[in-house]
């Protein structure tokens, strides 16, 4: 009898190729659209003809197709999160939180109550399985799409039962082959990242909608005022468009953030840097990790050389701070190891 796989369909061509991979070889899939976010969007997901577009591939690859609705689970997990940390100076990464809580907890166990064998998905990764017998997220052959690093936090559980088929392709090379199978969405553009944040207004609209934002001063390292921000909570560690500040001898970057007395410190690209990093809320692919590894902070970003330790990552070199709330996700070479939120 053949694995029952649920599959996530969002709609977008990536979760469609998946689908369709996964039933020509010979699983029994049957599709599901996750419905998330109920405001105002234009990101290109969550939206109704989302769930249609999902619907006719379904059609089309001959599935079943259904929708749930995790909604109230989104925003206690995701939305909010998104707010607090936000009101208390961090720089949050919702899909992360989305891929923790929803895509891949309450997903997951929600296959497991219907009595699926897996589940799948559409995103650019690869399940490694080691010569322990032990499992690993991996890389995705195309380095530009690669989504391991939004996927750092799946335990062995999980990466024992999911699948990705999309992760040996190549974005150009999947378009085609949704081209080549006549798949409805083959040439619908990609969504940006975050659902729920609105290009025309964006985090600005939607903060200052759930409890207001605060204004702010910005001073020098030595105390001198030089400009002010409309909102504290807007600014990230590391930011430097966007200051407004003239006159200065040497491009200025936000140093130091404090939302307590609504200061925003600004310094030269050295003031930036350090040769350590805080974390907190490790999670591992197998067991704890201490000793040397690649450490990325972004989900596009470059991988650096450092030293995992209890709570803390030691760069080899002096890197610039990473802003409280982003995670830093850990490598074996293309093999994640586990990840932690900075501080």
């Amino acid at each position: 009898m053949a694995e029952r796989v649920l599959v996530g369909m969002s709609g977008g061509v990536d979760s469609s190729v998946a689908a369709a991979l996964l039933v020509e070889q010979g699983f029994d899939v049957v599709g599901v659209t996750m419905k998330l976010w109920g405001g105002e969007s234009d990101s290109g997901c969550c939206s109704v003809s989302d769930v249609d577009d999902a619907r006719w591939v379904a059609n089309q690859l001959g599935i079943e197709h259904h929708v749930f609705n995790f909604g109230d689970e989104f925003n206690e997990h995701v939305v909010n999160p998104f707010v607090d940390t936000h009101r208390t100076g961090g720089t949050p990464n919702p899909c992360i939180e989305c891929n923790r809580h929803i895509k891949f907890d309450l997903f997951f166990d929600r296959a497991s109550v219907l009595g699926f064998d897996r589940i799948a998905t559409g995103h650019y990764a690869r399940i490694a399985t080691l010569d322990d017998g032990t499992f690993r997220m991996q890389r995705s052959i195309d380095p530009l799409k690669d989504q391991s690093y939004v996927l750092h936090m799946l335990g062995q559980d999980v990466l024992a039962r999911v699948l990705l088929p999309i992760g040996g392709w190549h974005k150009p090379d999947l378009r085609a082959e949704a081209e080549r199978r006549g798949l409805v969405t083959a040439g619908k553009p990609d969504s940006q990242d975050v659902c729920f944040i609105t290009k025309d207004g964006g985090r600005e609209d939607f903060l200052a909608a759930r409890g207001g934002l605060t204004p702010g001063v910005i001073l020098t390292e030595d105390g001198k005022q030089v400009g002010e921000v409309p909102a504290t909570e807007l600014v990230t560690i590391g930011q430097r468009k966007g200051l407004n500040v003239s006159g200065m001898s040497e491009p200025q970057f936000v140093v130091d953030v404090n939302l307590q007395e609504s200061i925003v410190t600004i310094g030269p690209r050295r003031s930036l840097q350090d040769i350590e990093t805080g974390f907190t809320q490790p999670v591992w692919a197998h067991e704890p990790f201490t000793g040397d590894a690649l450490v990325q902070a972004s989900a596009h970003g470059t991988a650096f050389p450092a030293i995992v330790e209890f709570d803390r990552v030691v760069w080899h070199k002096n890197r610039d701070r990473i802003a409280p709330g982003q995670s830093l996700v850990f490598y074996d070479n293309d093999l994640v190891i586990g990840g932690a939120i900075a501080t």
